[in-house]
């Protein structure tokens, strides 16, 4: 298809709530995509820290083309084996009892803010300042930045107080509140990453105060960070995980886990999703796992997630922050003209602010692409 007449067909058929870059991707493989001219470029967005065994990794193609071969679909008015393998491989990588499955990141904050309310009989949440937890009414409502908000407003809007500040934790929880909900690693905000310690405060507060732990690993989570889960960098364990993006590798899908205790407050007809869980997609998530297992995806996530720093260090931007191959850089260039160009040059990356860059390309790519990219920015800046 012509990619102006695409655009133009797009503009007219689909709501504009996309900025969008000029260019219509046609095919993927590993950490590489190709557009509609032929033309191809190093991904370093991965889908949104989606693609995590790059794209179209055989495996995962061949466990969801036999899938769909078999059973697609079937709602959970029944038993299917994929839906208990994933959940017992989840409970099993994340120490926690149970798993609701559902579609997306922010379906699943919104069936953990309804699990807390169900569990504590709370209202009160507190969340952190620059937090990003999605876009639907509940998670919104925990989103920290005002533009996304006010739109919408009135909203039953959390506490916000200053990430990676424990002592701001022990002055805003109180018996009242009925949850507290953080990033491990801030991504949309521009990766941030806290002190050692201050997960570890947060979970000694909820428990002086009564109030559960709600960790967000909706992009930190499988190896993004060098770690199955960003919470293993500080030893904490939540009392609800929740998880999307990179699930499914690329196939829509989250999932909310809880401990045994806080798990048993749901009950029949309290929460649901006709597609949640499908044998499709947990075939793929499945795959997803076995391949991060197999190919020692966490242990590359780390190592090349430190070369990555390295060389974006020698660059010597305003600062560096990460974990694994979840990076941010700060410049004082207008990152979003730098996109656009390096989007020129072959390169896919995205800006996270005016002058913050985020990097987090698929845990397969190699020493050389990363050097490339690297290349490719310093020219530019």
């Amino acid at each position: 298809m012509d990619k102006r007449d695409l655009m133009k067909r797009e503009s007219e058929s689909i709501f504009q709530t996309y900025g969008r870059q000029d260019v219509l991707l046609v095919r993927g493989r590993g950490a590489r995509v190709w557009d509609s001219d032929g033309k191809e470029y190093l991904d370093f967005v991965a889908g949104i820290a989606v693609n995590s065994i790059g794209h179209c990794h055989p495996k995962l193609v061949e466990a969801v083309s036999r899938q769909a071969a078999a059973l697609i679909h079937t709602s959970n008015l029944y038993y299917t084996e994929n839906q208990v393998l994933l959940a017992e491989e989840l409970n099993g990588l994340t120490g926690m009892e149970r798993a609701y499955f559902c579609n997306s990141g922010a379906e699943s904050i919104e069936a953990a803010l309804k699990l807390v309310r169900r569990g504590t009989g709370k209202e009160r949440i507190v969340a952190a300042e620059r937090a990003f937890h999605g876009r639907t009414l509940g998670a919104l409502a925990l989103t920290y930045k005002s533009a996304y908000r006010e739109p919408f407003r009135p909203l039953r809007e959390a506490q916000f107080v200053p990430y990676n500040n424990g002592e701001a934790l022990k002055e805003a929880v109180t018996t009242e509140t009925g949850a507290v909900i953080l990033e491990p690693v801030q991504g949309e905000a521009g990766v941030y990453v806290p002190e050692e310690d201050y997960l570890r405060t947060a979970r000694d507060v909820c428990d002086d105060r009564g109030a559960l732990l709600i960790l967000d690993e909706v992009q930190t989570g499988f190896g993004r960070t060098g770690r199955w889960f960003a919470k293993e960098h500080s030893g904490v364990q939540p009392d609800i995980i929740c998880l999307a993006k990179a699930l499914a590798g690329g196939l829509p899908m989250g999932a909310m886990l809880a401990r045994g205790d806080i798990a048993g407050a749901f009950q029949k007809g309290d929460h649901g999703s006709t597609f949640a869980g499908g044998p499709l997609i947990c075939a793929a998530a499945l795959a997803v796992i076995e391949v991060i297992k197999e190919e020692g995806l966490v242990e590359r996530s780390r190592e090349m997630g430190a070369r990555l720093k390295s060389e974006l260090e020698k660059l010597k931007p305003r600062e560096v922050r990460g974990l694994g191959l979840m990076v941010g850089v700060d410049l004082d260039s207008d990152c979003k003209e730098l996109v656009e160009k390096a989007l020129r040059r072959g390169v896919l990356i995205n800006n996270t602010g005016e002058h913050t860059l985020r990097f987090i390309p698929p845990l397969v790519v190699t020493e050389e692409e990363i050097d490339r990219v690297v290349a490719v920015i310093g020219e530019l800046i």
